[in-house]
């Protein structure tokens, strides 16, 4: 280390400092409309609802192309022939923290370290496909949920809350938080502007431009200043400017083009359903102008304690969901888990109406939808509920219901869609293979 006889005041540390802090703010430029032309991209969607499913009105009897919507299954059948319902595959066990387990595994095969402070899991499949598109979009992935800190009950004894509290990992150790409220959301997609109005948007890129051109030059002084450890420090935090300025580029060089006309939400709405919609319509959003093509969204998180007066079940869902098999509360949740699935619907009525490339945002993409358990009353892991929605870009054919060996494990589903989207790999956690009959197509 080389100590200077002069120092940097705290004045100029205070003007770096402030704008390493902004840099936040600049990766929240306009996003650019995907839809210029036939071209199409894929996308990665996954829908985590928690505490397991009513397995009985969930998983149809036949299999292959005749299988028969089941309750839970009725509010989707529109897409009836482009749905996968997938059976027998298997989560990796837990003899604790079964919750925490439950939304651990689903994107990661692998189950959490028993730990409330240094947490261990492994990177998601999510993240891995951010990974790749994360340089061609402005935001390399979204991870949204609805309940809040006070709704969500409590934690498993002796894990983090972390673990149920989120269902994308950036790596083995630092799992991603999951924004719930919409206008937090809407500032991360276009910046705290509050519209998308087009002219609006083009003052706020020429802003954040000229900041950005001002804050170059101070590093560009700093470099000067001070010794060679700390311009090491300065050449890593800009490779991060860079970013930014790439980011910038592409918001500029399409800022021409328009976007739908949408203000910024208030903040979270007072029903449920109405919360759902609202953040369906951003990811949509987020979809439709490219701004990332990867989202994850958990319509609850494990433990939840939220009540669902509005459709007749005013019973906390975490304690309902252990039924014992009382028809009662059996019948209780089964209406939870339906609620869930026709809001999911009106979220595929959303991106199938809207156009992409040749066809819809739907059919360019792969949709995930599930729980991380299944019968929630015995804490199952095994033969989780599972359903694959879109067109993958012509890689998937829908319409039938595959059931699969007994053992199967989940992380061949995750190799599986990796290679749907075009990013083949060997092995995943406990992986076997890719699915059969997922691979024909």
């Amino acid at each position: 280390m080389i100590i200077l006889k002069k120092k940097l005041s705290r004045r100029t540390m205070l003007r770096g400092l402030g704008a390493s802090l902004a840099l936040p703010l600049l990766d929240s430029m306009t996003p650019a409309l995907a839809n210029t032309g036939p071209q199409t991209v894929s996308r990665l969607g996954v829908v985590y609802v928690p505490n397991g499913m009513a397995m009985k009105a969930w998983t149809p009897a036949a299999e292959g192309a005749d299988f028969e919507l089941t309750r839970i299954l009725q509010p989707m059948a529109a897409y009836r022939d482009r749905m996968l319902v997938l059976t027998g595959l298997n989560g990796v066990p837990s003899n604790a923290g079964v919750h925490a387990s439950a939304s651990t595994r689903f994107l990661t095969g692998v189950t959490p370290a028993r730990t409330e402070n240094d947490l261990q899991a492994a990177v998601s499949i999510d993240q891995l496909v951010a990974r790749r598109f994360g340089q061609e979009t402005q935001l390399g992935s979204l991870e949204l949920a609805l309940d809040e800190n006070d709704v969500f009950g409590s934690c498993d004894i002796g894990f983090s809350c972390m673990y149920t509290s989120t269902i994308a990992w950036r790596d083995a150790n630092t799992p991603l938080p999951m924004e719930t409220n919409p206008r937090l959301v809407f500032e991360r997609l276009f910046g705290d502007i509050g519209t998308t109005d087009p002219q609006v948007r083009l003052q706020r890129i020429r802003k954040d431009r000229s900041l950005l051109d001002s804050l170059t030059e101070r590093v560009a002084e700093l470099n000067r200043e001070v010794g060679a450890d700390d311009r090491a420090r300065l050449d890593q935090y800009l490779d991060a400017v860079r970013d930014v300025e790439r980011r910038i580029q592409m918001a500029e060089e399409q800022s021409g083009r328009d976007l739908p006309e949408v203000t910024q939400p208030s903040g979270v709405p007072d029903t449920y359903e109405e919360h759902a919609k609202l953040m369906f319509d951003l990811q949509v959003l987020a979809y439709q102008t490219d701004l990332t093509r990867v989202i994850t969204f958990m319509m609850g998180r494990e433990l939840s304690g939220r009540t669902y007066a509005e459709i007749g079940v005013p019973d906390s869902h975490h304690p309902t969901s252990h039924h014992r098999d009382d028809p009662v509360l059996y019948e209780k949740i089964i209406k939870i888990n339906e609620f869930h699935t026709g809001l999911f619907a009106w979220y595929l009525d959303k991106l199938d109406a809207t156009p992409d490339g040749e066809g819809s945002l739907l059919d360019n993409m792969l949709m995930l939808y599930g729980a991380g358990m299944s019968d929630s009353n015995q804490h199952d892991n095994r033969g989780l509920p599972l359903v694959l929605f879109g067109g993958g870009s012509g890689k998937l054919r829908g319409g039938r219901h595959i059931r699969y060996p007994e053992g199967t494990p989940v992380s061949n589903l995750h190799l599986t869609m990796l290679d749907k989207m075009g990013m083949p790999v060997d092995r995943l956690s406990n992986s076997t293979g890719p699915l059969e009959l997922l691979s024909e197509v």
